[in-house]
């Protein structure tokens, strides 16, 4: 009778200590996200926009954490249009790695670095890019943007007739999750 009484006090104490903890922590899924990667040739500035990626994490206190933010490379479009779409996806190596995907164990509110791993066109790199997350209401508002050379990632510059893009590209993130 006494076991099962240190047993019962030691559950409630258990839970008293843990639940509060368990419970401040919100699963965030993506409300909207769009994603702009803009570069330059010698003939013009191209851009390609998606607004399908995937975005999931936790709010754990003043951090979002196990974040996952995945593009289908296939869903980013271009406004120069099919023959910059088919060049890109090329050079993503779209057919062998369909997905840019990006983790982070965790990522603190406000302006802060996000460090995690970044997988394009089949290679992963080590990454650290300035954010601004900024809660407002329910929503956490989600802003990234930093410049990546394509070459790091084994890509080769998209071209047309002899002409390519130039190596590096910039990448604008915007998530908004709940």
């Amino acid at each position: 009778m006494k076991t099962t009484k240190n047993l019962f006090g030691l559950a409630i104490l258990l839970g008293a200590t843990f639940l509060p903890q368990l419970s401040n922590a919100q699963k965030l899924n993506q409300k909207s996200t769009a994603i702009t990667i803009s570069g330059t040739s010698p003939m013009h500035d191209w851009e390609m926009k998606g607004s399908t990626a995937t975005f999931s994490g936790v709010v754990n206190g003043n951090a979002i954490t196990n974040i996952t933010y995945t593009v289908p490379v296939k869903t980013l479009k271009a406004e120069k249009g099919k023959t910059m779409e088919k060049k890109a996806y090329e050079a993503l190596k779209s057919d062998k790695a369909p997905n840019v995907t990006f983790t982070a164990t965790s990522i603190n509110l406000g302006k802060s670095n996000a460090a995690g791993k970044l997988t394009i066109a089949g290679a992963t790199k080590n990454v650290s890019f300035p954010v601004s997350i900024v809660k407002k209401g329910y929503s956490y508002i989600i802003d990234g943007t930093e410049t990546i050379k394509l070459s790091e990632f084994g890509m080769d510059r998209p071209g047309f007739m002899g002409i390519k893009t130039g190596d590096v590209v910039t990448v604008k993130v915007n998530v908004v999750a709940e």
